[in-house]
């Protein structure tokens, strides 16, 4: 059921396996559950209500009272009565279809599954942790349902409520446990959920040795480059570890720091972290309403950041002309802030962040790019995906990059770390004086490195 936050421990069967009588029944009691609660002396008034433990406490209630009236029903006319392993879940898939997101709830709650791809209602693949991929289905009984199930999320889910019709067909949107979900429609023949689980969502760098994400010396060079307030972009292609990471670099930031983080949709959740992050303020770029006002943008939160006593800006992820308010804010006293940037390499990064400049309103020209990144990036950190025949795909730090200077066309770097045949990273290029100074202040000891290059 979904009634926790926390995972299921017991084996429920896939939807796919799931009796279509069950799951009508289900779909009763929900429709029984929603009346009732509209009914009643408290009702849903709010999305913050409807995910509050009291709310959905009432609606168990409901949904078991609703059932013992169906059943009631059921025996009386011949039927079957159900087991009480039946009852469970059909209150379970209830309430999953009330405050969840119907039958994928089973596998958002699955600590094992890792992404959920969606192409129309009867067409699910989910793949787990350990690379093996299933086909799944049906998780709604029309694509019209699966589209209202998703409006219902984004009705429900986030800062704001999110449109998902044909005038607004996408969707990004951050699940209450942290997942990542995606959808389009209209643009696409049927309706496409995907889903992104984050399954390591309270890490730090410590941890990451275990998973092979990075080295021991890699830890001690980035704990105290977060120390030691240096501004570090995270790159990499989709789903390559980029936000863990940056969640594990951001456990090294002090407690008493303000911390202010940007996102297009939530899903870094450093807010949601109190010990670690007690003064955090989370903040969501807002659409456009249906007369096309109200929209605010990343580029636009970034430069409101500065007014807010934050220490350290964290943008969840670069996509756009929010770049350059970024950059200005990392070189304008918001040291050792920290962002994420589709690349596909260490050095790929300044060629995206020159792409976006001159895209941006500024349309700044290469060579006032490259001064710009200059002048504010201390550190790129680039994430590898080794896939391995048989095995889990290893998500690890291949690169670390030193940002020295500018040369024109040029951002010039040091390859502090390097990508090495097998896919483990290889000492390469010496700091910096002055970082290797800075560094040493925050407690590290860099190790034996030789070699420069340019790019």
């Amino acid at each position: 059921m979904s009634l926790h936050t926390g995972a299921r421990h017991f084996a429920d069967p896939p939807p796919s396996a799931l009796s279509g009588d069950l799951v009508h029944l289900a779909a009763e009691v929900r429709g029984e559950v929603a009346r009732r609660l509209a009914s009643s002396e408290a009702p849903v008034a709010s999305p913050s209500a409807a995910r509050s433990g009291a709310v959905r406490a009432r609606a168990a209630a409901f949904a078991q009272r609703a059932l013992d009236e169906k059943a009631a029903s059921r025996v009386a006319a011949g039927d079957r009565p159900l087991d009480q392993k039946d009852e469970q879940l059909v209150v379970g898939m209830a309430l999953d279809m009330l405050f969840g997101l119907g039958l994928l709830q089973r596998f958002v709650d699955d600590s094992a599954v890792e992404n959920i791809d969606v192409n129309g209602c009867e067409c699910a693949f989910v793949t787990y942790a350990g690379g093996r991929k299933e086909m799944v289905g049906p998780i709604a009984s029309s694509d019209e349902e699966l589209i209202t199930m998703v409006r219902n999320a984004g009705a429900r889910f986030g800062l704001s409520e999110r449109r998902f019709d044909a005038a607004q067909p996408e969707l990004d949107l951050r699940l209450p446990d942290g997942s990542r979900l995606s959808a389009v429609m209209s643009v696409t023949e049927r309706p496409v959920v995907d889903i992104r689980r984050h399954r390591l969502g309270d890490q730090d760098l410590r941890s990451l040795v275990g998973l092979g994400t990075v080295s021991e010396e890699m830890v001690s060079f980035l704990s105290a480059a977060v120390r030691a307030k240096r501004n570090i972009l995270v790159s990499g292609a989709m789903n390559a570890g980029k936000t863990t990471l940056l969640r594990a670099l951001a456990a090294e930031i002090e407690p008493a720091e303000r911390v202010v983080t940007i996102e297009q949709s939530l899903e870094l959740g450093l807010d949601r972290q109190v010990e670690r992050h007690p003064d955090c303020v989370a903040m969501e770029a807002r659409l456009a309403n249906t007369e096309g006002e109200g929209a605010i943008g990343m580029a636009r939160l970034v430069r409101r950041s500065l007014r807010m006593n934050a220490s350290r800006v964290i943008v969840g992820e670069v996509l756009g002309d929010e770049i350059i308010p970024m950059l200005n804010a990392m070189s304008q006293g918001r040291s050792g802030s920290m962002g994420t940037i589709h690349a596909d390499s260490s050095a790929g990064v300044f060629r995206r962040i020159a792409a976006y400049a001159v895209q941006s309103p500024e349309r700044l020209p290469l060579e006032a790019t490259n001064l710009l990144i200059a002048g504010a990036i201390h550190f790129v950190v680039h994430m590898d995906v080794l896939r391995r025949p048989g095995q889990a795909p290893l998500r690890h730090v291949s690169s670390i990059r030193e940002v020295v200077d500018a040369d024109g066309p040029l951002v010039i770097s040091n390859e502090i770390w390097r990508p090495g045949p097998a896919g483990q990273a290889l000492a390469g290029s010496p700091l910096t004086d002055s970082s290797r100074g800075a560094l040493g202040e925050a407690g590290y000891t860099p190790g034996r490195q030789a070699g420069a290059s340019r790019w």
